[in-house]
């Protein structure tokens, strides 16, 4: 399956996507009483992004499938991103941060250039999945290969 990407072209697009997102939350948090039943939306991430080129904006959506057990072996991401898990469990660890494990309904942010020693499926029974979203400034590749270190996602 091929990534979805969606380019941006200048800040007028940035504008009109902020204000277009900020009347459509508003339309769901207004949409009436729901009672007994979850609500329709949340934020489930919020975080400030790195200074970007927002005349070169390119965001790009990748699903990533790992099967039980399987690990991917160090890398890094050039761009930012942020993750959501739709099934399963993620265990993860960038340098410089605590191992982490990510379960469904759960988001996590990775900021650019960060190495990747542990990028894993947290069980060894079911599958996961996870949308991993990149927002770059630039062309370039969204993973590259990390010299392998210590830790490369077996345990």
């Amino acid at each position: 399956m091929s990534p979805l990407t969606i380019s941006f072209s200048g800040s007028v697009a940035l504008l009109c996507a902020a204000v277009a997102g900020s009347l459509g939350w508003a339309q769901i948090s207004n949409s009436g009483s729901r009672a007994g039943t979850n609500e329709r939306a949340r934020i489930t991430l919020s975080r400030a992004l790195p200074k970007l080129d927002g005349d070169h904006l390119r965001a790009t959506v990748v699903e990533v499938n790992y099967a039980p057990g399987e690990w991917s072996l160090p890398h890094s991401h050039p761009c930012a991103v942020i993750g959501y898990i739709v099934k399963g469990a993620l265990r993860t660890q960038v340098s410089g941060e605590p191992e982490a494990v990510y379960t469904a309904g759960e988001s996590f942010y990775e900021a650019p250039n960060g190495i990747h020693s542990v990028s894993a499926n947290a069980s060894k029974t079911e599958a996961s999945k996870f949308i991993a979203f990149f927002v770059c400034d630039r062309d370039t590749p969204l993973s590259i290969s990390a010299p392998e270190t210590k830790g490369s996602g077996v345990k």
